[in-house]
Protein backbone atom coordinates (compact mmCIF):
# COMPACT_ATOMS: atom_id res chain seq x y z
CA UNK A 1 0.00 0.00 0.00
CA UNK A 2 2.81 2.44 0.89
CA UNK A 3 4.68 1.54 -2.34
CA UNK A 4 1.53 2.14 -4.41
CA UNK A 5 1.03 5.53 -2.76
CA UNK A 6 4.71 6.42 -3.35
CA UNK A 7 4.47 5.43 -7.02
CA UNK A 8 1.30 7.47 -7.46
CA UNK A 9 3.01 10.54 -5.99
CA UNK A 10 6.15 9.95 -8.10
CA UNK A 11 4.13 9.63 -11.32
CA UNK A 12 2.17 12.78 -10.48
CA UNK A 13 5.44 14.64 -9.88
CA UNK A 14 6.81 13.52 -13.27
CA UNK A 15 3.61 14.65 -15.03
CA UNK A 16 3.68 17.98 -13.20
CA UNK A 17 7.33 18.51 -14.17
CA UNK A 18 6.57 17.66 -17.81
CA UNK A 19 3.60 20.05 -17.86
CA UNK A 20 5.69 22.80 -16.28
CA UNK A 21 8.46 22.25 -18.85
CA UNK A 22 5.90 22.56 -21.67
CA UNK A 23 4.62 25.82 -20.15
CA UNK A 24 8.17 27.16 -19.95
CA UNK A 25 8.91 26.73 -23.65
CA UNK A 26 10.00 29.93 -25.33
CA UNK A 27 11.49 31.26 -28.55
CA UNK A 28 14.87 30.64 -26.90
CA UNK A 29 14.30 26.89 -27.39
CA UNK A 30 14.60 27.25 -31.18
CA UNK A 31 17.59 27.43 -33.48
CA UNK A 32 17.22 28.95 -36.92
CA UNK A 33 19.73 29.35 -39.74
CA UNK A 34 21.30 32.73 -40.36
CA UNK A 35 21.31 34.19 -43.85
CA UNK A 36 24.90 32.90 -44.03
CA UNK A 37 23.70 29.33 -43.24
CA UNK A 38 25.16 29.15 -39.76
CA UNK A 39 23.20 28.09 -36.71
CA UNK A 40 21.53 30.98 -34.97
CA UNK A 41 20.31 29.80 -31.57
CA UNK A 42 17.49 32.07 -30.48
CA UNK A 43 18.84 31.60 -26.95
CA UNK A 44 21.66 33.94 -27.97
CA UNK A 45 19.03 36.71 -27.66
CA UNK A 46 18.14 35.84 -24.08
CA UNK A 47 17.69 39.06 -22.11
CA UNK A 48 16.89 41.07 -25.25
CA UNK A 49 13.60 41.86 -26.90
CA UNK A 50 13.36 40.60 -30.49
CA UNK A 51 11.30 42.03 -33.32
CA UNK A 52 10.96 39.21 -35.89
CA UNK A 53 9.84 40.50 -39.27
CA UNK A 54 9.12 38.33 -42.32
CA UNK A 55 10.62 40.33 -45.17
CA UNK A 56 10.54 40.36 -48.97
CA UNK A 57 12.59 42.29 -51.52
CA UNK A 58 9.85 42.98 -54.08
CA UNK A 59 6.86 44.04 -52.03
CA UNK A 60 5.01 47.30 -51.57
CA UNK A 61 6.17 47.15 -47.93
CA UNK A 62 9.85 46.64 -48.83
CA UNK A 63 10.67 50.30 -47.99
CA UNK A 64 10.05 49.29 -44.35
CA UNK A 65 13.63 47.97 -44.43
CA UNK A 66 14.71 51.59 -44.02
CA UNK A 67 12.56 52.00 -40.91
CA UNK A 68 13.67 48.64 -39.51
CA UNK A 69 17.32 49.64 -39.94
CA UNK A 70 16.62 52.96 -38.18
CA UNK A 71 14.79 51.11 -35.38
CA UNK A 72 17.77 48.75 -35.02
CA UNK A 73 20.17 51.71 -34.87
CA UNK A 74 18.06 53.49 -32.27
CA UNK A 75 17.23 50.53 -30.01
CA UNK A 76 20.02 47.95 -30.29
CA UNK A 77 21.98 49.45 -27.38
CA UNK A 78 18.79 49.43 -25.32
CA UNK A 79 18.34 45.68 -25.82
CA UNK A 80 16.28 45.26 -29.00
CA UNK A 81 17.24 42.87 -31.80
CA UNK A 82 15.59 43.35 -35.17
CA UNK A 83 15.61 39.97 -36.91
CA UNK A 84 14.75 39.87 -40.61
CA UNK A 85 13.19 36.61 -41.81
CA UNK A 86 13.02 36.49 -45.62
CA UNK A 87 9.97 34.59 -46.85
CA UNK A 88 8.61 33.88 -50.30
CA UNK A 89 5.15 32.95 -49.02
CA UNK A 90 3.19 35.91 -50.32
CA UNK A 91 3.08 36.77 -54.02
CA UNK A 92 6.51 35.21 -54.73
CA UNK A 93 8.03 38.53 -53.68
CA UNK A 94 11.27 37.01 -52.33
CA UNK A 95 12.41 34.79 -55.20
CA UNK A 96 16.19 35.16 -54.76
CA UNK A 97 18.61 33.06 -52.79
CA UNK A 98 20.17 34.18 -49.53
CA UNK A 99 23.14 35.81 -51.26
CA UNK A 100 20.82 37.86 -53.47
CA UNK A 101 18.70 38.87 -50.48
CA UNK A 102 21.68 39.88 -48.35
CA UNK A 103 23.15 41.94 -51.21
CA UNK A 104 19.79 43.59 -51.97
CA UNK A 105 19.32 44.60 -48.33
CA UNK A 106 22.87 45.91 -47.94
CA UNK A 107 22.99 47.87 -51.21
CA UNK A 108 19.49 49.36 -51.07
CA UNK A 109 18.89 49.83 -47.34
CA UNK A 110 22.30 49.43 -45.63
CA UNK A 111 20.80 46.64 -43.51
CA UNK A 112 23.16 45.33 -40.87
CA UNK A 113 20.65 43.82 -38.44
CA UNK A 114 20.67 40.01 -38.27
CA UNK A 115 18.75 38.04 -40.85
CA UNK A 116 17.86 34.40 -41.27
CA UNK A 117 17.78 32.25 -44.34
CA UNK A 118 14.41 32.08 -46.09
CA UNK A 119 11.66 30.41 -44.09
CA UNK A 120 8.04 29.44 -44.61
CA UNK A 121 6.05 31.57 -42.17
CA UNK A 122 2.38 31.48 -43.19
CA UNK A 123 1.63 27.99 -41.90
CA UNK A 124 1.42 24.56 -43.40
CA UNK A 125 3.52 21.43 -43.50
CA UNK A 126 6.83 23.17 -44.28
CA UNK A 127 6.32 26.05 -41.84
CA UNK A 128 9.25 27.09 -39.68
CA UNK A 129 8.73 25.59 -36.19
CA UNK A 130 9.43 28.92 -34.47
CA UNK A 131 6.54 30.48 -36.42
CA UNK A 132 4.25 27.62 -35.40
CA UNK A 133 5.23 28.25 -31.78
CA UNK A 134 4.47 31.99 -32.11
CA UNK A 135 1.03 31.26 -33.59
CA UNK A 136 0.36 28.70 -30.88
CA UNK A 137 1.21 31.22 -28.17
CA UNK A 138 -0.54 34.28 -29.65
CA UNK A 139 -3.36 32.50 -31.49
CA UNK A 140 -3.86 31.42 -35.08
CA UNK A 141 -5.02 34.91 -36.02
CA UNK A 142 -1.47 36.11 -35.32
CA UNK A 143 -0.01 34.19 -38.29
CA UNK A 144 1.47 36.43 -40.99
CA UNK A 145 -1.01 37.35 -43.69
CA UNK A 146 1.57 39.18 -45.83
CA UNK A 147 5.17 40.35 -45.90
CA UNK A 148 6.55 42.58 -43.11
CA UNK A 149 4.36 41.07 -40.41
CA UNK A 150 6.04 41.65 -37.04
CA UNK A 151 6.26 39.57 -33.87
CA UNK A 152 7.59 41.16 -30.71
CA UNK A 153 9.24 38.74 -28.30
CA UNK A 154 10.14 39.71 -24.75
CA UNK A 155 13.58 39.32 -23.17
CA UNK A 156 12.34 36.07 -21.56
CA UNK A 157 11.65 34.57 -25.01
CA UNK A 158 7.88 34.78 -24.66
CA UNK A 159 5.89 36.39 -27.48
CA UNK A 160 4.43 39.72 -26.43
CA UNK A 161 2.50 41.02 -29.46
CA UNK A 162 2.16 40.92 -33.21
CA UNK A 163 1.65 43.66 -35.75
CA UNK A 164 0.33 43.35 -39.31
CA UNK A 165 2.27 44.54 -42.33
CA UNK A 166 0.78 48.02 -42.39
CA UNK A 167 2.13 48.83 -38.92
CA UNK A 168 5.39 50.53 -39.81
CA UNK A 169 8.60 50.59 -37.78
CA UNK A 170 7.86 54.26 -37.06
CA UNK A 171 4.42 53.47 -35.66
CA UNK A 172 3.79 54.83 -32.14
CA UNK A 173 1.90 51.61 -31.37
CA UNK A 174 4.92 49.43 -32.22
CA UNK A 175 7.40 51.70 -30.47
CA UNK A 176 5.27 51.78 -27.31
CA UNK A 177 5.19 47.98 -27.27
CA UNK A 178 8.96 47.83 -27.75
CA UNK A 179 9.55 50.34 -24.95
CA UNK A 180 7.31 48.34 -22.64
CA UNK A 181 9.08 45.06 -23.53
CA UNK A 182 12.46 46.66 -22.77
CA UNK A 183 11.43 47.86 -19.28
Amino acid sequence: MILKKFLTIAVAAVWATAAQAADEKSVHDFTVQSIDYTDLPMSSYEGKAVLMVNTASYCGYTPQYEGLQALWGEYKDKGLVVLGVPANDFGDQEPGNEGNIKNFCKVNFQVDFPMTKKMVVKGGEKNAPVYDYLAQELGEESRPKWNFHKYLIGPDGKPVAYFPSDVTPESPELRAAIDKALQ
